[in-house]
């Protein structure tokens, strides 16, 4: 019963662990290209946040501003109409401006999220590899 782990796993012998060993390389470089993407992705995301705070505020502002603009119009001479329709593009412009910055945000989030579940994944293969050395070490002494 002792033995029975060794059973379900993919390297059982002495004469696997250089293809364990090899597995073993490749995983722990997969895991410190994970994590070095991840850390990348985690010190942008501060920027991508500010961007889209930036952007709505921006957007706030102009579309406040159309509409101060709009009111003026409704009582005045084409000039103001006209201006009121170069306002209401400039905040419409922000407004997807500010959707955009939002989106890339949410974009930034999951490719975080995503990172953080391989680099899970890979840890934990890394651990079961791990596992099969220290039985195949057992096995063999």
């Amino acid at each position: 019963m002792a033995s029975l782990p060794a059973f379900s796993q993919k390297y059982k012998s002495a004469s696997d662990t250089v293809k364990l060993n090899k597995d073993w390389v490749e995983v722990s470089n997969e895991i410190a290209k994970l994590t070095s993407e991840l850390t990348i992705a985690e010190n942008n995301l501060p920027g991508y946040k500010s961007k889209a705070e930036k952007a709505t505020t921006d957007a706030q502002g102009t579309a406040q501003i159309s509409s101060d603009q709009a009111s003026k119009a409704t009582n005045g001479d084409l000039g103001d109409a006209k201006s009121a329709k170069k306002k209401a593009n400039k905040a419409l412009n922000d407004a997807e401006d500010a959707s955009d910055a939002n989106d890339n945000t949410k974009k930034q989030e999951k490719k975080i999220d995503k990172l953080t579940t391989e680099l899970q994944k890979k840890q934990k293969t890394l651990q079961e590899l791990e596992e099969m050395r220290t039985t195949i070490r057992l096995m063999h002494q």
